[in-house]
């Protein structure tokens, strides 16, 4: 198994990540553990950025993780979170990189 430590800014250093959009976040990432073999061993939220310790198997390419947690969090926190839709105009959860 292989550690990672990933911080994810959100679109425009928004701050949208209040209590309801971290519990929704934190959902997310445990259906996201079920289907993937990435472990979610610490999830620390700030107003504008996420900290992620994750580990997972060394076949996953680092790209590849990021890739998966960051597309599958930010369609569903849109769909069940629709006001931070409008907050980020640009239709982008995360920023690129």
């Amino acid at each position: 198994m292989v550690l990672y430590h990933l911080v994810c800014p959100a679109k425009y250093r928004r701050v949208v990540f209040t209590d309801g959009v971290d519990k929704e976040l934190r959902e997310i990432c445990m259906e996201i553990a079920k289907r993937y073999e990435i472990r979610f061993l610490d999830i620390g939220v700030d107003d504008d950025h996420v900290h992620f310790l994750i580990q997972s198997v060394p076949t996953y390419s680092p790209t590849r993780i990021v890739q998966t947690i960051k597309s599958i969090t930010a369609r569903e926190i849109f769909r069940k979170v629709p006001s931070v839709k409008k907050q980020l105009w640009g239709g982008k959860f995360w920023t690129k990189g």
